[in-house]
């Protein structure tokens, strides 16, 4: 595996391994874990959003738009 990147870097099609998730709303983390997302999940950039909007991610076969401030907290590796 590489070196941790921020999942910003990732570009659309492109996936990733959860390696860290950094301050974060722990509202916004708890709902993240219910959908799987957590340190070692397979993670993948769908798109992004215009205009620095949200971007769709797929974690665990579930689809989901998160704002760019919480995108920046998750860093992956890239697979």
């Amino acid at each position: 595996m590489s070196q941790p990147t921020p999942l910003l870097d990732l570009q659309p099609g492109a996936t990733g391994s959860i390696y860290a998730i950094n301050q974060m709303n722990p509202i916004l983390r708890r709902r993240l874990s219910d959908l799987g997302v957590h340190e070692g999940s397979v993670i993948s950039m769908k798109q992004r959003g215009p205009f620095r909007g949200p971007v769709t991610l797929e974690c665990n076969g579930q689809l989901f738009g998160i704002r760019l401030k919480e995108a920046k907290e998750i860093e992956v590796s890239v697979c």
